[in-house]
């Protein structure tokens, strides 16, 4: 293969476990690391104003400037000379964790009513989750129940997070008092 080849695939590889499902590589024959690094890429998903699932870029983004923010011991979040609300933090840390909870609950699910491995089993409810339409090959000889699984999570993923955002963003009520702030020991 020539470096252009490869090159291609490489960007192929990392693009289309975000949004569009199209298969590089036979998944059921793939080694554990390149399972762990898709399903992170799945998860992570494609841009918010895409039709891409996944917490979305913009979100996993939130995130990460917020930690590296913390590390440095800042108390805003900046991104590029900007400042980013709470409200936008929360919102990011919550739709990230739904999605985290979601995953953990088809997967653990899936783990209940099939004999797969636990890293298929992930991936499956992983690429269900991010609608990225990807597979092991395990789908089609799963049960009822886990495949009744699997499209709760397509329906979460693509309809859950996006109303979820929404409800928090059109949810803002302003308090008319401010409880006393607490500092619980973190870490």
């Amino acid at each position: 293969m020539t470096v252009g080849g490869k090159l291609l695939a490489t960007l192929a590889g990392s693009v289309f476990p975000r949004t569009a499902g199209f298969n590089t590589i036979d998944y059921a024959t793939a080694a554990p690391e390149t399972l762990m690094i898709t399903n992170i890429l799945m998860f992570i998903g494609g841009g918010s104003a895409g039709t891409a699932g996944g917490i979305k870029i913009t979100t996993f983004l939130v995130l990460g400037f917020a930690i590296w923010n913390e590390i440095r011991g800042r108390d805003h979040v900046t991104i590029a000379h900007r400042s980013v609300s709470s409200s936008v933090q929360r919102q990011a840390l919550s739709v990230a964790l739904l999605g985290v909870a979601a995953v953990i609950s088809g997967t653990l699910l899936l783990l209940m009513f099939t004999d797969y491995s636990l890293e298929k089993v992930l991936f499956e409810a992983i690429s269900a989750f991010a609608t990225v339409g990807v597979s092991t090959g395990i789908t089609y000889d799963l049960p009822p129940s886990a495949q009744w699984v699997l499209m709760a999570l397509m329906f979460t993923g693509r309809i859950g997070t996006i109303t979820v955002a929404s409800a928090l963003a059109l949810s803002s009520h302003p308090r008319l008092f401010q409880l006393p702030e607490e500092r619980p020991i973190i870490g």
